[in-house]
């Protein structure tokens, strides 16, 4: 399998389609459903040979059914198994031939009482759940979690919603998850990546050319979806062949988030990077620029720029200060491929529409890295919906016409078309003042470069992730910019 396709999600509803299509195909369904309960067994024995007892818990749907086929296969291997069902007499299909084939005895749900020495094998609600667990559930989940008892998840912790990722009233937090053909974006969307441990992707007989038909163009992030968009500098390339980055400014007293963006932008590759201030600020930035250049921001200056086709990019917003001059300024760039940042997102907060449809007029190719905030003013119908992070991106990316850098721990990249990435590689340490300001100026750098939008943004969200990983523990902006060459792959 290629680690393009080892990178698909596919979401439970498609899952599904998937599992309909294998049988339609003349694939055996029950043998699916045995080859996933004994990858969970084995699994099981794995990480936990020397239990004292594995409570495997059953629920009333397929995901019960492979742990009744989980539960057997411990059974032969001479386990200690205890078996706890709920809505036993209510199974049908595969899963009622998988409680047949079991020839232990199964208590209700409502009887089990975690012991401290238990392994728990959690199979009770797969990813499809979309409703609060019931209250016999719910106890089992908190009473384990007090004995902090080992748990092992079928597809999904029971109670973690596998499109969403979202907590549906309580969820176990195992140490293992084992999922079958290809991760759900429940996997990778907080919280419930931490809800999941480690995740095992078991392959039980579904040709993936039946899952990749269904996938929906979700993808986790990594360099197999965008690289072969930007090809490295070849021996004859000079400084603008490699892009022009300009980014603007603001003033004095906040211009440091400009610069920050212009020392990104050069260090992931960008040619040639100027940085375009306001006068009172010329002097505080002179003091701090070597290899960017500078250029006071006028009129003439800004449509200089606009006509002389070695400037490649735009940046606009890192501490640019919210005005309707800044709008002004936004729109006028978008003849040429730009990053919309910070204040300049802020700043279409009252008339987000405006913005939208000059995008869409000009069919510009524009990048938007909006936080939790940024987006809920912009998009506010989106940000109060709730539900899937990735289907509020996608959303928000078809009705502005740009690509949508979703930011967070769980960053989504989204395109107008449909195409969204779940970025997985971004530590916490990222979370400090001017992170978002290097990922502005990364993304710009990959629009110099002359990738597409959705896979310039990709990529920059994963430079700037891996980034992190190597700056570590304690890392700043500036020391977050210093290793970005670091972080790029060679391929870009």
């Amino acid at each position: 399998m290629t680690q393009e396709f080892e990178r698909i999600l596919i979401g439970p509803r498609e899952m599904g389609e998937v599992d309909a299509d294998a049988a339609a195909s003349g694939i055996d369904s029950f043998r699916l459903m045995q080859n996933a309960g004994e990858a969970v067994a084995a699994l099981a024995l794995a990480q936990y040979p020397q239990t004292l007892r594995f409570a495997v818990l059953c629920g009333p749907g397929n995901n019960g059914g492979d742990g009744y086929v989980a539960a057997a296969a411990l059974a032969r291997s001479g386990a200690n198994v205890a078996v706890y069902g709920l809505g036993v007499e209510g199974l049908k299909g595969d899963a009622a031939l998988a409680r047949a084939a079991f020839e232990g005895e199964v208590k209700p749900l409502s009887a089990y009482a975690p012991r401290a020495q238990d392994v728990i094998v959690d199979a009770i609600f797969g990813a499809g759940l979309s409703r609060d667990v019931p209250d016999d559930v719910a106890r089992v989940i908190a009473e384990s979690a007090r004995l902090r008892l080992p748990v092992i998840a079928a597809d999904v912790p029971s109670g973690l919603d596998g499109e969403t990722g979202e907590i549906r009233g309580a969820s176990f937090a195992a140490q293992h998850t084992v999922t079958f053909m290809a991760r759900k974006p429940g996997h990778l969307l907080l919280p419930g990546r931490e809800l999941c441990g480690t995740l095992h992707v078991c392959h039980i007989g579904i040709p993936m050319r039946l899952v990749a038909a269904r996938a929906g163009r979700l993808w986790e992030n990594g360099p197999e979806l965008f690289s072969a968009a930007l090809a490295g500098p070849t021996a004859d390339s000079h400084k603008y062949a490699r892009g022009h980055v300009a980014v603007f400014s603001g003033g004095p007293t906040s211009s440091g988030a400009a610069r920050l963006s212009a020392m990104a932008a050069l260090k992931a590759g960008a040619g040639a990077v100027t940085l375009v201030s306001p006068p009172d600020a010329l002097a505080v930035n002179a003091a701090h620029l070597n290899a960017v250049m500078l250029r006071e921001a006028d009129g003439r200056a800004i449509r200089a720029m606009l006509s002389d086709h070695r400037v490649s990019a735009f940046v606009v917003g890192p501490g640019y200060g919210v005005s309707a001059s800044l709008r002004e300024l936004a729109l006028s760039l978008l003849t040429k491929p730009t990053v919309l940042d910070a204040d300049a997102l802020t700043a279409f907060a009252s008339e987000p529409k405006s913005l939208f449809e000059a995008i869409r007029a000009e069919g510009a190719t524009v990048v938007m890295t909006p936080h939790e905030g940024e987006f809920g003013r912009l998009f506010p119908d989106l940000a109060s919906a709730g539900g899937s992070k990735v289907e509020r991106a996608r959303k928000a990316a078809a009705r502005s016409g740009a690509v949508i850098v979703y930011k967070g721990s769980d960053t989504v990249v989204a395109a107008p078309d449909g195409r969204a990435v779940i970025n997985t590689n971004a530590p916490a340490d990222l979370a400090t003042a001017g992170s978002g300001d290097v990922l502005a100026g990364i993304s710009a750098a990959m629009l110099a470069h002359g990738a597409p939008a959705f896979e310039a943004a990709c990529a920059a969200v994963w430079i700037h992730g891996r980034a992190g990983q190597i700056a570590g523990r304690g890392l700043t902006a500036e020391t977050l910019v210093e290793v970005i060459p670091q972080a790029v792959p060679e391929t870009v």
